[in-house]
């Protein structure tokens, strides 16, 4: 289920072959997004405070002697040309992809999106960006946060971004340890159940940090990524997918449907919509978590042999009842545990 606005203004960042191929996204079905402050489920509100929003630094500044980080926002409807009953036409954007916390200093992300040293060095990280607690500055065009809450890239641990494979990711250090929430869990062996239900969280577009349910897989074959019906938009590229069951995240959204319609008697674009078997469409693909070597050793798949001209190997240059109770088996005593007697799943 997902929701995608190509369009190259927000991507400028990204070299054209990068762009062509990683394509968000479309929705399948009912729209299943909602503000993270509104989800009826409070156990992933929590989850959502290991997650992040990049946004490049020439949207930033200082603010009140640093106590504070003023970001410079633009309305989403007039942005991308949408129709003006779009879901979320009046809501502010400001950043182009989303991450999230696997160590107190390592976050991971889609490899699309971090493409070398200079995007590493030149975005920030932005937790808590959720419209419950960003600050008002007064202005249309700004709004602020705590720069506490802001991190930057101090080194690229592993990236990997194949045509072949489809294996897309990219394991970053930050510039220091994160100490007011903790890291995620994630799958470090095996692969998720076909019948899995997911969630993912993230910021579509640069819109503050959304909540996507009811999603189902639709392809799990491959080593590399399996294919779902998530409602996603561009910039939800590097949100984490939760096992809704189990709370721990399966993997990385990175690419999916071409997405958007043109109205053409009110000249303004319209979401794609998709049936929830994804029949018609390509479905939304999604980076196993184990691919990374780092974070599960021993899982990663070998790559495919033929040569692959855009393989870039980074080398050091450059309705809300569905969730009840009883549906929502996570054990949270354990969740952020070391504890010997937690069971792992």
């Amino acid at each position: 289920m997902k929701l995608l606005f190509v369009l190259i203004g927000l991507f400028s960042f990204l070299p054209q072959m990068v762009f062509s191929e990683v394509q968000l996204e479309v929705l399948y079905g009912a729209d299943n997004r909602h503000h993270i402050e509104d989800s009826p489920a409070p156990n992933f509100k929590i989850l959502s405070l290991s997650t992040a929003m990049m946004i490049h630094e020439d949207k930033i500044e200082s603010a009140f002697d640093g106590v504070l980080t003023k970001i410079y926002t633009e309305k989403l409807g007039p942005a991308y040309y949408l129709c003006s009953e779009e879901k979320y036409y009046q809501d502010i954007i400001a950043g182009k992809c989303s991450g999230f916390l696997v160590a107190p200093d390592l976050l991971v992300t889609a490899g699309h999106c971090i493409t070398g040293e200079s995007s590493c060095k030149y975005n920030k990280w932005i937790f808590d960006y959720r419209n419950d607690l960003i600050l008002s500055s007064g202005e249309e065009d700004s709004v602020y946060v705590g720069s506490n809450n802001v991190y930057g890239c101090s080194e690229i641990i592993n990236r990997k971004y194949s045509t072949i494979s489809k294996n897309d990711f990219a394991l970053i250090r930050l510039d220091r340890p994160v100490v007011d929430r903790l890291p995620l869990k994630f799958r470090t062996e095996g692969k998720i159940e076909n019948d899995s239900e997911l969630v993912m969280i993230g910021h579509p577009l640069g819109l503050s940090s959304k909540i996507s349910y009811q999603a189902n897989i639709l392809k799990n074959e491959s080593p590399f990524f399996f294919k779902t019906n998530l409602d996603s938009f561009l910039g939800n590229s590097g949100s984490a997918v939760f096992n809704k069951k189990t709370g721990i995240v399966e993997g990385i959204l990175v690419r999916g449907e071409l997405d958007f319609d043109s109205h053409d008697e009110d000249d303004c674009e319209i979401v794609k919509v998709c049936p929830e078997n994804g029949e018609g469409c390509k479905g939304e693909d999604i980076t196993r978590i184990t691919v990374i070597p780092e974070l599960a050793p021993g899982m990663t798949p070998t790559e495919p042999i033929e040569a692959d001209p855009f393989d870039e190997v980074y080398d050091g240059t450059d309705s809300y009842s569905d969730f009840s109770d009883d549906d929502e088996n996570i054990d949270w005593d354990c969740y952020f545990s070391d504890n010997d007697n937690c069971d792992e799943d």
